[in-house]
């Protein structure tokens, strides 16, 4: 796989309760350095724009302009200039589940995260890996080399 762009949900991946988590603005500002970084969320405590400031994001929409935030999530990776198979995507809820999908289908990356606010079960069901904390989830994009145990098929 060559990712090129990292595309993330906002609450419950990169935060909880609203903060980000301890350890995400610097695996964030490293990964920058080599792929464009997405976060698209619906916000539910809206600060998201607040705790990820500073962090080289390529795009940060946090105010989805739909009801079904599920369908434009997908849309959204869908218009990116972007092979989905060049895309990693990271989420943990049911809001997550049809970009989840996408990617997967395509040939991406997917990556269900719990951060200490659960994983909806259609998030997990749609991802390649299931991963406790989002620090761990990064640290698997950091060093590539981590992943190829839990993906080899042979």
């Amino acid at each position: 796989m060559h990712i090129r762009a990292l595309c993330s949900d906002y609450t419950g991946t990169l935060s909880r309760s609203g903060k980000l988590i301890d350890g995400v603005s610097e695996r964030l500002h490293r990964l920058a350095q080599v792929l464009d970084i997405h976060v698209v969320t619906s916000d539910t405590r809206k600060n998201a724009r607040v705790q990820l400031q500073g962090i080289p994001l390529t795009t940060l929409l946090d105010e989805i302009p739909v009801a079904r935030h599920d369908e434009y999530k997908r849309g959204y990776i869908n218009k990116l200039r972007l092979s989905l198979n060049q895309i990693v995507v990271l989420g943990n809820g049911r809001n997550d589940r049809l970009w989840l999908k996408a990617a997967r289908d395509a040939g991406g990356l997917v990556i269900a995260v719990d951060a200490g606010e659960g994983c909806a079960i259609d998030a997990m069901t749609n991802a390649h890996v299931f991963v406790v904390g989002i620090t761990n989830a990064l640290d698997l994009l950091l060093d590539e080399r981590r992943l190829v145990g839990t993906l080899r098929t042979s």
